[in-house]
């Protein structure tokens, strides 16, 4: 008579809470058996803490001020884990988007018609994208050694395109940075969809399924038949086209470009946004859903603090401490489901 081990069950991006063996426990602890119980714990907390100290918190108009604010580093994250869980990184998506940024402003400075802007942009974004690709791809150089090399020189190049000064646009795309179709902003849509797009890709398409392949193990999914290559080519591309959509999300909001808008930081944000959300470092893991919650503790983290009128000193501070408690509490969240 043999004795059976029992398998852990997989990670996947959705689907069914994982079963519970045994009494359910009360509490704090039965919420972190939820999937991103313990993400959501520490956003409900930052919300209820600021809605007591800030009225305004939830005005309409904070609200949904919060959402289009959120909208474009939901853009940047989507591609980021979709491109993580194939084992990838690219630290030059935001300035990718930085870039965008400003040459389309440029563009319509010029004169140029909206349409055509924005096809241009998003080529040049997608290109950039694809170089990063290639140099990933087919020398040896780290994906995070390379973007991020990228991302710096990208910002450098953002900086050079305006040459120090500020552009604005007047009107031209206010529609898409301020207008709202059934109370919800345009730039929430286009993330919602984007987002969207990408949950089913993960989840539903065979694309999705070599990217989760590729981020178990490379060489076996090249033993496989997948065309690991051509996969990266098309992930990294994917993340530039859509860090281009950031730069002209970004762009319609605020109506001008200015040195510095978007780069790095922004670009750091939205990493935090996908780690904490629970796609893996190290790929063969990731969640959309995870994700839109990152994004959206960030979003309110800010907020939060603007309306606390924390100093500007501190805020750095708090933030990292709220993404540190929130990343511990969804390691421990992850520990305590099935299979680890």
């Amino acid at each position: 008579m043999s004795l059976k081990t029992p398998s852990a069950s997989p990670d996947t991006t959705a689907g069914e809470p994982p079963r519970r063996s045994g009494a359910s426990r009360p509490g704090a602890r039965s919420l972190l058996r939820v999937p991103h119980g313990g993400l959501l714990l520490v956003l409900v907390l930052v919300c209820v803490f600021t809605a007591v100290q800030a009225d305004a918190f939830t005005s309409s108009q904070n609200l949904l001020n919060v959402l289009r604010q959120v909208s474009v580093n939901a853009v940047i994250a989507a591609g980021l884990t979709l491109l993580m869980t194939a084992g990838g990184m690219d630290f030059s998506m935001g300035s990718n988007a930085a870039v965008t940024l400003c040459v389309g402003a440029q563009l319509l400075d010029g004169g140029w018609s909206t349409p055509a802007v924005v096809v241009v942009c998003l080529a040049l974004a997608t290109l950039i994208g694809l170089v990063n690709g290639l140099v990933v791809t087919y020398t040896r150089v780290a994906p995070f050694v390379a973007t991020l090399a990228s991302a710096m020189l990208l910002d450098g190049v953002a900086l050079l395109v305006l040459n120090g000064m500020s552009v604005t646009i007047g009107d031209k795309m206010s529609a898409l940075g301020n207008d709202e179709v059934a109370g919800v902003p345009y730039l929430t849509v286009v993330a919602v969809l984007v987002l969207a797009l990408t949950g089913v890709t993960m989840r539903f398409t065979t694309f999705g399924r070599d990217a989760f392949a590729m981020g178990g193990n490379e060489h076996v999914a090249r033993l496989s038949g997948i065309d690991v290559n051509a996969r990266k080519l098309a992930l990294y591309a994917l993340a530039g086209v859509l860090a281009g959509l950031a730069g002209l999300m970004l762009l319609s909001r605020l109506g001008a470009a200015a040195p510095n808008t978007a780069g790095l930081q922004t670009q750091l944000t939205a990493v935090a946004a996908v780690v904490i959300g629970g796609t893996a470092l190290a790929g063969g893991h990731g969640t959309i859903v995870g994700t839109v919650f990152g994004v959206i503790l960030l979003g309110v983290v800010g907020n939060a603090l603007n309306l606390l009128q924390v100093n500007s000193n501190y805020q750095l501070v708090v933030t990292g401490g709220v993404l540190l408690v929130a990343a511990i509490v969804n390691e421990f969240q992850r520990k305590s489901s099935p299979g680890h």
